[in-house]
């Protein structure tokens, strides 16, 4: 039993074969899949999704990179979508200071509108960092973020930063960049991190793990990501798999 917390299958990277790559996924133990959408395109095809597969649930948000896109009204349909019984959390948000799309200051307002906005329906928010975590962890201070919890998707900071955010009632998500020969912040994270606060995704179609790292990532491969946290914490697959698939029924409200 796996549980990817965060896929991209609403990505035009799999229009053309998704049935095929669902039935690797589900030939992989993967019981449970939340596609996130992050802008009007990706949460459309996140809703239709779940409307057609049982094993699937949604995340829906607004993405750092595109916050300069995000009105008044995007908000509040996030907020109705909320309502969705296989809406299980808010996001992805968060910031980005990789791309200069959106200026600093806008994705910090839509972050925090976010956050509120997840306190108010009482889900838990999926954060996006990229060269930005004194900011991220700023904000989910001030904002009191810990009343809802979360998840630090693709956690790629310090093992100390990642103690910091289990602190705030969050979860530290591990992917591919684990599996990478070089990648020392994940492996020492998934050796630091008790098992209680860990997830595991793909972010699929991106960053595959190793053996597949520069393919097409998808749902099927978040078996290397667990075999890979069960060599680091000298366990077995089936202690990662049962643990963090209990982990993300329960952040996320699944029974």
């Amino acid at each position: 039993m796996l549980f990817d917390t965060h896929v991209h299958l609403n990505a035009e990277q799999f229009e053309e074969d998704l049935k095929e790559v669902i039935a690797r996924t589900k030939a992989a133990g993967v019981t449970n899949v939340v596609v996130v959408g992050f802008d009007r395109p990706t949460i459309l095809r996140a809703m239709e999704l779940i409307e057609e597969y049982d094993f699937m649930y949604a995340s829906v948000g607004w993405h750092p990179v595109d916050a300069i896109d995000m009105t008044e009204e995007d908000l509040n349909w996030i907020e109705e979508l909320s309502n969705h019984p296989k809406v299980v959390a808010i996001g992805e948000m968060g910031l980005d200071y990789h791309w200069d799309k959106s200026p600093k200051e806008i994705q910090k307002d839509v972050f925090r509108q976010q956050i509120r906005l997840a306190k108010k329906v009482k889900l838990p928010i999926v954060i996006h960092n990229r060269e930005a975590t004194a900011d991220i962890v700023e904000i989910l201070e001030e904002e009191n973020a810990a009343e809802v919890g979360g998840i630090m998707h693709c956690f790629s900071g310090s093992a100390e930063t990642a103690k910091k955010c289990v602190d705030m009632n969050f979860y530290i998500s591990l992917g591919g960049p684990v599996t990478f020969k070089n990648a020392k912040k994940p492996k020492e994270v998934a050796a630091e991190i008790p098992l209680n606060r860990l997830l595991i995704e793909t972010d699929c179609p991106y960053l595959a793990p190793h053996p597949y790292r520069g393919k097409r990532n998808e749902p099927a491969y978040v078996k290397l990501v667990a075999e890979q946290i069960a060599e680091i914490k000298n366990i077995t697959l089936e202690e990662v798999a049962e643990a963090t698939t209990r982990n993300a029924r329960k952040i996320f409200g699944i029974n």
